[in-house]
């Protein structure tokens, strides 16, 4: 059996070698390194994928949220409201450019963030929403939409793990005010080291993030904008270009693996499977059970021992994070999230799983739950 682990980005890539080195071979021939051809035509095959007006590539996923934030003219002190349950960049921006960050529990069965939680927390100095789409699945875009609307609130998807993921018909990261995605070598659509991109379908905030990913210029040496250095370089485009046509097919890969898993503890009675919101599709980042016996980190020792890697994602909630604990949180709030982060463990997800490891996974879970005796 080949080795397990948790993205197999090797196996991806000798499926599609030739494709990606003549890629790379192309742009190193061509010297255009920065803002070169390949990064305009990602572009433009992005915009036609997600059926968005404006994309705006740039150096990684952090950074676009960065930027679609800082595309929005908000002050110090203005408040973002944004899951609790997440990584960490979605709230680190926040703080980068002097905003407040207010965070919100997540629903227990999909992990997305929770709309009545989302309207208690908004006051008069709520300017904007960063719902995030976590694991690969879409948050409630019609209400939370709706809800900004009702308080004229800005609306940023963080669509980093959801890129490819359908809510009700309209591509993830096309539905708020901006969208953003990352790049990550990691995710169903990654490249070769870090890469984002930005989407909208407002051209004057296109625009704006047009200057801004590039020192706030729009002719060279003449800067309009306050800026950042943020460009996706030509060669992870180019990458890019070769996978973007396969992502539907990785996407599908990843379900027929969830539906795998999915058949195999559905039924189990310390074992909760990932629940799908009736209204996205699901690219499965990752795949995510939660353990509702306690046994959660013995199982992860488990399968670590019989080669199976399996990440906790995640094990501490962002109002806790030395960086970002205010103190002015309530743990009652947060109900959901804090029973979460003691049961959620991630398996194996990626577009070369086979039969043969999907069973051995399946089978040592299993193996646990009947082995190990209850105190």
């Amino acid at each position: 059996m080949r080795k397990l682990q948790m993205v197999d980005l090797g196996a991806q890539y000798q499926k599609i070698k030739k494709d990606i080195d003549d890629s790379i071979q192309a742009v190193i021939d061509s010297t255009a390194f920065i803002n070169g051809p390949e990064v305009k035509n990602l572009q433009n095959e992005l915009e036609s994928y997600l059926n968005v007006k404006h994309v705006i590539p740039c150096g990684n996923g952090t950074d676009a949220l960065q930027i679609a934030l800082m595309a929005l003219d908000l002050k110090p002190g203005d408040e973002v409201i944004t899951a609790d349950f997440t990584f960490a960049a979605t709230v680190e921006v926040i703080h980068l450019l002097g905003l407040k960050s207010v965070l919100v529990d997540v629903d227990y069965d999909t992990f997305l963030m929770d709309s009545e939680r989302l309207k208690s927390a908004i006051t008069p100095n709520t300017k904007a929403i960063i719902p995030v789409h976590l694991f690969g699945q879409c948050a409630n875009m019609d209400e939370i939409n709706q809800i900004a609307k009702e308080h004229n609130l800005y609306v940023v998807e963080d669509t980093a793990q959801a890129i490819g993921a359908d809510f009700n018909g309209e591509k993830a990261g096309t539905i708020g005010t901006i969208g953003t995605t990352s790049f990550f070598p990691s995710k169903n659509l990654g490249c070769y080291g870090d890469g984002g991109a930005i989407f909208t379908n407002d051209d004057k905030l296109a625009h704006k993030m047009r200057g801004i990913v590039n020192h706030g210029m729009y002719q060279r040496y003449y800067h309009d904008e306050i800026g950042v250095n943020s460009r996706l370089d030509s060669v992870q485009a180019s990458i890019l270009r070769v996978k973007l046509p396969l992502l539907n097919s990785y996407n599908n890969a990843r379900r027929q693996a969830a539906d795998f898993y999915d058949a195999a503890f559905a039924n189990h009675p310390s074992i909760l499977i990932p629940t799908r919101n009736a209204k996205s599709t699901h690219v499965f980042h990752q795949y995510t059970l939660r353990i509702t016996n306690g046994k959660r980190d013995e199982l992860r020792t488990f399968l670590e021992g019989k080669g199976i890697p399996a990440m906790i994602y995640y094990p501490v909630p962002l109002r806790k994070q030395k960086a970002y604990d205010t103190g002015n949180y309530n743990d009652a709030e947060f109900p959901n999230t804090d029973r979460l982060i003691n049961e959620v463990i991630s398996l194996p997800m990626h577009t070369e799983l086979d039969k043969e490891q999907l069973e051995f996974i399946k089978q040592s879970v299993l193996e646990f739950f009947s082995s190990y005796s209850p105190e």
